[in-house]
């Protein structure tokens, strides 16, 4: 299709997606770039300052099931929309937000685990290996803020009842990124999960 056809409006919707799109690959490439360097220092480093088979801490595990399940309930508020059931749609989107905080809680409780273990992100009581999974928890974080603060925008908007069947652009935008970060700390979590056995 020919970007510059249709309505105004359209347009906007296209370019909108466009530049979630373009977001989400830049996004995508500076992660890959971040598991590149945490593989590269992996085999570099076959020493005391690298880590083999080190254990991620049990507030990370519960996170990916708290963060799949958020995606569940944009999902269902996102139907409850479409069907025009704006209360359960509001359930969803303020479940789904909940969902987010206590993702974030709980990624905290995970680096005091890390800590009790021994190890901070600098010092002397520093180790690269947890160094690397400090910085790419902390920036997943940062990407979750983000989506959080998108979802409390869609809950206003819908609030406001700016969204309907016919008119559901900002609302898919924000769903669209909460799954992107949702699937990227499945694949981040499974990346530190089982790598650790193949250094």
């Amino acid at each position: 299709m020919d970007l510059t056809e249709g309505t105004q409006e359209e347009k906007r919707a296209r370019s909108k997606k466009m530049m979630l799109l373009f977001t989400i690959g830049a996004l995508v490439m500076s992660f890959a770039a971040l598991i590149s360097a945490f593989i590269v220092s992996a085999k570099q480093r076959r020493d005391k300052d690298w880590l083999s088979n080190y254990e991620l801490p049990d507030a990370f595990f519960i996170s990916v099931g708290v963060i799949l399940l958020s995606s569940l309930t944009i999902i269902f508020a996102k139907k409850a929309l479409k069907n025009s059931n704006w209360k359960m749609a509001m359930v969803g989107l303020i479940t789904t937000l909940v969902l987010g905080i206590v993702f974030v809680f709980n990624q905290f409780e995970g680096f005091r685990q890390i800590i009790e273990a021994g190890y901070n992100f600098t010092g002397p009581t520093s180790n690269i290996t947890m160094s690397y999974i400090y910085l790419i928890a902390v920036l997943h974080i940062g990407h979750v803020i983000v989506g959080l603060i998108c979802i409390i925008v869609v809950i206003y908007n819908h609030f406001k009842q700016k969204y309907n069947v016919s008119n559901m652009l900002g609302f898919e935008l924000a769903a669209n990124f909460w799954h992107f970060v949702d699937v990227l700390w499945l694949v981040l979590f499974l990346f530190l999960y089982f790598f650790s056995d193949r250094i």
